[in-house]
């Protein structure tokens, strides 16, 4: 978390290393466990032959183009001073749509960033990523949707939802799109249940 957060280019070897021995065990789709893993999503993805999405924030162009051209995108990160929009994937015109905050500083980065970490109760974590929502809304009052970029936001998503009655992505999100998209039981890969659905 240390380095991955900030940014360390001598880790994209390791992450290709594991993504190819994944693939090599049979692996259908490579996602990992944090969205500042979109660093090396162009690498990983040009070494194996399977889909592979490291980062909810791959995400943003989906969903500004979800919402109506003055809403906002509100991106809910670990810590927003490592979250630059060059890591979002969009257009400068998109840019000013994209509102980001972080949650450094609170009892939920003090305790991830300890060593070892400290556990994170759901109740911390609701509240910690609640306040700063609030915060980004109370600023940005044309937030039309919310992306959480850590992998361990998901959560308390259902709690965002209710708090916010605005629509939520998540990691998991993505992870369904691509498991969903590669996923096949036998009798459903047969040309017989090709033909049959036709």
């Amino acid at each position: 978390m240390n380095v991955l957060v900030p940014g360390d280019p001598t880790l994209e070897p390791a992450f290709v290393a594991a993504a190819r021995r994944l693939v090599d065990r049979g692996a259908a789709a490579i996602t990992s466990d944090c969205g500042f893993s979109i660093r090396h999503q162009a690498a990983v993805a040009a070494a194996v032959s399977v889909p592979v999405a490291l980062s909810a924030l791959m995400l943003v162009p989906v969903i500004l183009r979800q919402l109506p051209a003055k809403a906002k995108l509100a991106i809910l990160t670990f810590d927003a001073a490592c979250c630059g929009k060059e890591l979002l994937g969009i257009d400068d015109p998109a840019e000013a749509r994209v509102v980001i905050a972080g949650i450094e500083n609170t009892q939920t980065s003090l305790n991830e960033m300890a060593r070892p970490p400290v556990p994170t109760n759901n109740a911390v974590l609701r509240e910690d990523v609640c306040i700063r929502i609030h915060e980004l809304r109370e600023k940005y009052p044309q937030i039309g949707a919310i992306l959480l970029e850590c992998t361990m936001f998901p959560r308390v998503g259902d709690s965002i939802r209710r708090f916010t009655a605005l629509p939520v992505y998540d990691i998991t999100t993505l992870c369904r799109m691509v498991m969903e998209s590669v996923s096949t039981r036998p009798s459903e890969a047969s040309p017989l249940a090709d033909k049959a659905a036709i």
